[in-house]
């Protein structure tokens, strides 16, 4: 006669169960399913556990989806191992499931697992060269109206790997806001406070909300753009909206939350009497800190014009990091010319003469030039502005003699571009940087 027996899982179970949980993972075996997936499991699905007196010395739980089903976690204490328990365990979940219908029953067991007994002695075959792949979702089913409603989305994942050149700046994001927000335990383990609000500038057009979107892309976190302009139309007035925002925000389990141009609602104060943005300002300063309570968000602020910026918004306690994001140089604006060529002529152009020539461009100035060229190389094969074929002939015998844009068609709209960053405004952000960066 055994001394133990298996019934149905009782909520009152639980504490057995983290304690089989525990247990693996002190003998150094990593289950599959997360803790909270075998916990929900237990409390819908199937479960059953094997008890000895009134104490759990083992558990299996199971979960059927339609004609399949898996068994989530099976797991005995070492000394109760070897008295068949595993076995009776997944027969008896087995026996759950089979009203479903089940035309297969499988388990993903840890590499480390070498308990394979119980499922053999219950008809498993051990399938080989099987590989495990896994992958969770950022944004959970539940979280998608809310996300909806503040007009936030999730962004492709490629993003940030689609950031062309700017290396200097992707490293310093890379290591200052991405990994202690991705590797969240790591930190707090050297004691790292992983950032909750960080502000970008620098001259326009230099990619600010390129890298903004390109952090949550690179987190697999929802973005979120607040729009002042937009919220100042709601009927409890801009700093009502802003507020009632972010409480919204405060619902969602991750979120890069993006301010554009933040210097509009966080100008400096002053004046007599108060200008109505002050009011917007003050909301703003008291958002900031319980917006930096809550875990898993970063709050990102853009703004073109720093020193516009009042003193109290870019204190420490508000702001982890203040950085800078400047023109490309010659390494970023290369990279950039060889992803906006296409690939077929690119081995003809001069890409190096380009480089020399858009010294001081921004990104915004780099991509306009380059699809200019495009365009113009595009007109001349269909219109024959070049001498070339009748305007009428047949696309097919054009297709033949098109080449594509040209170093010259580069030079040419490279001339006719007008940057967006004067010499003055380079140097303010260069002196910027000294006074006011924080990286």
């Amino acid at each position: 006669m055994t001394s133990w027996r298996i019934r149905d899982f009782h909520p009152s179970d639980l504490d057995g169960i983290l304690h089989l949980w525990e247990t693996l993972k002190l003998h150094n075996v990593e289950p599959v399913y997360a803790l909270s997936e075998v916990l929900a499991s237990c409390e819908k699905d199937h479960a059953v556990v094997a008890v000895q007196g009134e104490h759990v010395v083992g558990a299996a739980v199971g979960r059927a989806a339609h004609d399949q089903g898996w068994i989530v976690f099976l797991a005995t204490l070492p000394e109760s191992r070897g008295r068949g328990i595993g076995t009776s365990l997944l027969a008896a979940v087995e026996n759950r499931m089979a009203p479903h219908g089940l035309n297969k029953l499988s388990a993903l067991m840890p590499e480390s697992e070498t308990r394979v007994e119980a499922f053999l002695g219950r008809g498993f075959a051990l399938k080989k060269n099987l590989r495990y792949f896994e992958r969770t979702i950022p944004v959970q089913r539940q979280e998608l109206g809310a996300l909806e409603q503040l007009g936030g989305r999730v962004l492709a994942r490629d993003l940030w790997a689609n950031v062309a050149g700017m290396h200097g700046e992707k490293e310093l994001l890379e290591r200052r806001l991405v990994l202690p927000l991705s590797e969240a335990d790591l930190a707090d383990e050297y004691g790292v406070v992983p950032p909750r609000a960080v502000v970008l500038f620098g001259p326009p057009g230099t990619g600010k909300t390129t890298f903004a979107k390109a952090i949550a892309s690179r987190l697999e976190w929802p973005f979120v753009e607040v729009f002042p302009s937009r919220l100042a139309s709601d009927p409890q007035g801009l700093a009502g909206a802003l507020r009632e925002t972010f409480l919204e925000i405060a619902d969602l389990e991750h979120a890069v939350v993006f301010i554009d141009e933040v210097e509009e609602i966080a100008s400096q104060r002053s004046g007599e009497p108060p200008s109505p943005l002050q009011g917007v300002t003050n909301e703003l300063l008291k958002i900031i800190p319980a917006f930096r309570e809550q875990p898993g968000r970063l709050l990102v602020c853009a703004t073109n014009f720093i020193r516009a910026l009042d003193t109290a918004f870019l204190r420490h306690g508000r702001f982890d990091y203040v950085i800078p994001i400047g023109l490309p140089d010659r390494t970023a604006r290369e990279a950039m010319w060889q992803r906006f060529i296409p690939d077929l002529v690119i081995a003809a152009v001069d890409v190096g003469l380009l480089v020399e020539r858009t010294e001081g461009f921004s990104p915004a100035d780099i991509e306009y030039a380059a699809r200019s060229a495009s365009q113009r190389a595009f007109e001349k094969a269909v219109y024959d502005d070049d001498g070339g074929l009748p305007a009428g002939e047949a696309p097919a015998v054009r297709d033949k003699v098109r080449k594509g844009p040209s170093t010259q068609d580069y030079l040419d709209s490279i001339s006719d571009t007008r940057t967006t960053v004067s010499e003055e405004v380079h140097r303010d952000f260069l002196e910027d940087i000294h006074t006011l960066g924080r990286v």
